[in-house]
């Protein structure tokens, strides 16, 4: 019986399982971690497809049943535990992430896994269709973010296609989406400093309807100058700025910090 309040709603077409798969493109010679098995019908499909499955299930009744149903299943690593906390670095090697994942973790188990980008070479998810918006928005419009930003930063994204709430049992609230970000060899801007560019990013994100003047106010008292000196107008929004500028800002604020440190 699924758990509501582990967001548990099972995708169980085999059409759309497929497909997923077929996004992923993954092959024999690749490590697939999943995130949230449940039953199993994925799993059984990509341990059919890949050198190795690491299927990570927080549900005790769940991994049980999952222990007995898929023991046939050599190249299976069954994990009792939580996704946030899971050891990545301890697979050993390149890993990609095919996965349907708990709605209420989306946002911090993405942010987890991109910690591995070492490591990491796609994620290809199942999530609600307005996350997976936001994380493929471009500049300009309400759903570009802080997501969008950081994502990107690391690779490439896109909405694959869409699911249907009446796909999943039980039926959720909302659709939802197929999301496949293949992660870059090296982050898609060039930022000296990495952690001042998340700063930076989640500053001008903080408070939407400021301009940046404002928002990155409160961050630097050099932000303004570093803004002039990016050749960005002061007077722009967050949501108007490509990933780009957002480096340019970074860039130009650490210099400034710098001089007066």
């Amino acid at each position: 019986m699924p758990k509501k309040h582990l967001s548990q709603n099972f995708l169980y077409d085999p059409a759309l399982l497929r497909r997923i798969i077929q996004v992923a493109g993954v092959g024999p010679e690749d490590t697939v971690v999943e995130i949230g098995p449940g039953p199993g019908r994925l799993t059984r499909m990509l341990a059919e497809r890949v050198g190795r499955v690491v299927a990570i299930e927080l549900d005790r009744d769940l991994y049980a049943r999952l222990r007995t149903e898929c023991a046939d299943l050599a190249n299976l690593e069954l994990v009792q535990g939580n996704a946030l906390e899971y050891p990545y670095a301890e697979l050993g090697g390149p890993f990609r992430v095919v996965a349907n994942i708990p709605y209420h973790i989306t946002t911090p188990i993405m942010f987890r896994l991109l910690e591995h980008r070492g490591q990491l070479r796609s994620m290809t998810l199942t999530v609600q269709k307005e996350v997976a918006e936001r994380v493929a928005a471009k500049p300009g419009g309400k759903t570009y973010g802080v997501l969008s930003v950081m994502v990107q930063y690391h690779g490439r994204a896109k909405l694959k296609f869409v699911i249907p709430r009446g796909a999943f049992r039980p039926v959720p609230r909302v659709d939802s989406a197929c999301l496949h970000v293949e992660i870059a060899d090296e982050p898609t801007v060039s930022v000296r400093d990495p952690e001042l560019f998340a700063s930076v990013v989640k500053a001008a994100f903080g408070q939407r309807r400021k301009t940046l003047r404002n928002s990155l106010g409160s961050l630097a008292p050099e932000a303004e100058d570093a803004l002039k000196a990016s050749g960005i107008d002061p007077g722009l929004r967050a949501e108007k700025l490509s990933i780009k500028e957002f480096a340019l800002i970074s860039d130009s604020l650490g210099s400034l910090i710098g001089k007066h440190a």
